[in-house]
């Protein structure tokens, strides 16, 4: 298929890959709702990933991700009797049943609508549209079938049955069921509400009003999740099929299936006025959508089709940025979705909100999509929640307390300040947080948790504790460190440089007095390069002062050294920067992105999948990273001068917009070609980063 930018916005994929069992497996699609709760699955509807569902709801936001409704399997009749059984399923034997995808002709993102083509006859076609309601754990599947019937048969009624499969789970579990394990129902003609056990949460599967319900409670033994099987992880479960609703539906009608774990959803739903509701609802959404687009263009200019890469990254975008509200108090408050209590999921389908992750990311989705209220709030929340001079390194799933094992989300949080001070101009959120920075500042110096503290001798920053990752290289076995990195990293003490400068630089425009940084930031200058460059490879050690022996130190060649010409021109000579992108772009650039470790290394893994081991060694050991193209690109740009040059560079990574999960960017990739999407399907930094690159060559 011959892809272009401008078909990004209406991004499709057609039947060379629908028609492909293994290809259409190996896609996916993710639609989401700002909670923190999603609905995805392969293209061809199969659950490849423990992780997929029709409704896989946050019911406490963005946390308590449950999967409620793995997937509906659709069977039309034709009036003549003739019958198209829709759905795929795969099973622990190999066994694919339904085999629905030779019916698939298509599947389109339509802004963020996952929309699906089914050809049933030469004449006839169905389509089917899914989306999320923002800020509900709320999924709309909408049916409509195009074309004509036989003449004899052109006023009858198409008849289309509907088998949702459910489960109640943590969607990091699996679940196994039992013969006299069944879900307790309470249904009416048109919809019914579910719940797995007593005490499990209820959810509503909603149809229209010329829909019936019949109950069956039926478990379906062995559903194999390919994905979990290549991750070396539990990759079969049973699901549940409380019973099927049956549609009489004629062509050109909508109809529309409501799947919800909201306890007060619509009560027009299901009645009369069901597919008014549902068309208000869809509405809303296309709304929302141009809205995000308005707001990242700054006018009523058309995005999607003057800049539709542009316009597609803004909606994948904001697929990471989801709501935190404040559970501190006694009382629970109702969930509000202000600008002031959002945050960033990591990835997905399995990550939660990161700090250093958000504060990567903050400058592409937030300041280039103008999202700009949305930033300062994040900021202030990640401020409030420092400990020790220390931003959390993570929010745990479980919602325990946030740990903070992270020598760099801080510094990184410095730069997001600056950069959201760039775009705005907003100067009183630096009167605000200033007490606190410098208090974050005075903790460095001073020594903070997890062995992070300036070395006096040379004003660089050390880090690192026995069994603790603290660099963004954070891989851990159980006790084993993959990279422990412990010394002084090469891009903790770029940050550790940049921030110190910003806290001069701050200081002197709010006439506070600045010596204290002024004095430590030209100490850092004076023995940065002295002591990083690594003369013989022409590039930077990635450690120095190994485990705090000086002298000791590690010159493995990764991308971490970007971070020093990237975000100062005041720690290496241009003659140094130059032979270090050479040897960068010689050893590390794949088209997704940058290889975390050479491949002339010994530790270098030319592999990433596997079980948890192999893949937790191999993380930063050489598998590429797409997020890594951002520092690269900043490089490249200070060493050529050539924006236009960068177009071949990301390239790739716009046709990976159509790989792996329609839309959106990937975690990682294999390092050797064909570079192999892997990871989480779906990465914030990932997304930012490409966008901020997008905007820097093309904006």
């Amino acid at each position: 298929m011959q892809l272009t930018t401008q078909d990004a916005w209406h991004l499709q994929v057609g039947r060379d890959i629908c028609s492909d069992i293994q290809a259409g497996l190996n896609h996916e699609w993710l639609v989401t709702n700002g909670l923190g709760g999603y609905a995805s699955a392969s293209l061809l509807g199969a659950t490849t990933r423990s992780y997929h569902g029709l409704l896989v709801a946050a019911l406490r936001p963005p946390l308590e991700r449950t999967v409620l409704v793995t997937k509906l399997d659709e069977e039309v009749t034709l009036p003549n009797g003739q019958s198209f059984r829709l759905g795929v399923n795969e099973y622990q034997d190999g066994t694919i049943d339904p085999q629905g995808y030779h019916y698939l002709e298509s599947v389109l993102l339509e802004g963020d609508v996952a929309c699906f083509t089914y050809r049933l006859t030469e004449a006839l076609t169905l389509e089917k549209r899914i989306w999320m309601e923002y800020g509900q754990n709320t999924t709309y599947v909408q049916y409509i079938f195009h074309g004509v019937l036989p003449a004899e048969n052109s006023n009858a009624p198409i008849s289309l049955s509907l088998s949702p499969f459910c489960l109640t789970r943590d969607y990091h579990g699996v679940t196994h069921g039992a013969p006299d394990w069944h879900f307790l129902l309470d249904k009416q003609d048109n919809r019914c509400h579910v719940r797995a056990y007593e005490s499990a949460p209820s959810f509503q599967l909603v149809a229209g009003p010329h829909a019936s319900f019949s109950a069956r409670g039926l478990w379906y033994w062995h559903v194999r999740h390919r994905r979990e099987t290549e991750r070396g992880l539990a990759d079969t479960e049973d699901v549940y099929q409380p019973g099927i609703f049956r549609i009489t539906v004629f062509p050109g009608a909508y109809t529309t299936f409501v799947l919800s774990a909201e306890a007060e959803l619509n009560s027009e739903l299901g009645g009369s006025h069901h597919e008014e509701m549902v068309s208000q609802a869809y509405m809303r959404h296309q709304l929302r959508i141009k809205q995000l687009l308005a707001v990242a263009e700054c006018s009523a200019n058309d995005l999607q089709s003057r800049d539709p890469v542009r316009a597609r990254l803004v909606v994948a975008a904001d697929q990471f940025i989801v709501v935190r509200p404040d559970y501190s108090g006694s009382v629970q408050q109702p969930l509000q979705l202000s600008p002031d209590r959002k945050t960033i999921i990591a990835g997905y389908h399995w990550f939660t909100d990161w700090g250093r992750d958000s504060m990567i990311s903050l400058p592409g989705l937030f300041l280039c999509t103008g999202r700009y209220s949305e930033a300062r709030g994040l900021l202030k929340a990640f401020c409030s929640s420092m400990h020790n001079g220390l931003i959390p390194n993570r929010f745990p799933d479980n919602n325990a307390s946030p740990e903070y094992n992270t020598a760099d989300a801080t510094l990184w949080m410095f730069h997001a300040i600056d950069q959201y001070l760039e775009s705005t101009g907003n100067w009183m959120l630096l009167k605000d947080l200033f007490p606190i920075l410098q208090d974050s500042i005075q903790w460095h110096i001073h020594g903070t948790d997890y062995g992070i503290g300036v070395d006096a001798n040379d004003g660089l920053l050390r880090a690192g504790a026995p069994g603790v990752q603290v660099t963004w290289m954070d891989a851990k076995v159980g006790d084993w460190v993959v990279t422990p990195r412990r010394g002084k990293p090469v891009e903790i003490n770029a940050l550790w440089y940049h921030a110190l400068t910003l806290m001069e630089s701050w200081a002197i425009r709010l006439s506070t007095d600045a010596t204290l940084y002024s004095q430590l930031r030209t100490q850092v200058r004076q023995h940065f390069a002295e002591r990083f460059w690594y003369q013989a490879g022409s590039y930077l050690y990635d450690v120095i002062d190994v485990e705090g022996v000086t002298g000791q130190n590690d010159a493995s060649l990764r991308p971490n050294q970007l971070l020093a010409a990237s975000l100062t021109n005041e720690l290496l000579s241009e003659a140094q920067v130059s032979q270090m992108l050479q040897q960068v772009t010689l050893h590390l650039l794949t088209p997704l992105g940058l290889r975390s470790l050479a491949a002339s290394d010994p530790g270098y893994k030319n592999h990433f999948n596997g079980d948890v081991h192999q893949r937790d060694g191999a993380y930063h050991q050489g598998t590429v990273w797409p997020w890594l193209i951002g520092p690269y690109v900043d490089v490249y740009v200070r060493v050529h001068h050539d924006r236009t040059a960068l177009l071949p560079l990301l390239q790739p990574l716009i046709q990976h917009l159509w790989k792996a999960c329609l839309g959106t960017v990937s975690e990682v990739a294999e390092p050797e070609a064909p570079f192999t999407p892997a990871g989480c399907v779906a990465q914030a930094w990932s997304v930012a980063e490409l966008l901020r690159c997008w905007l820097l060559t093309c904006g």
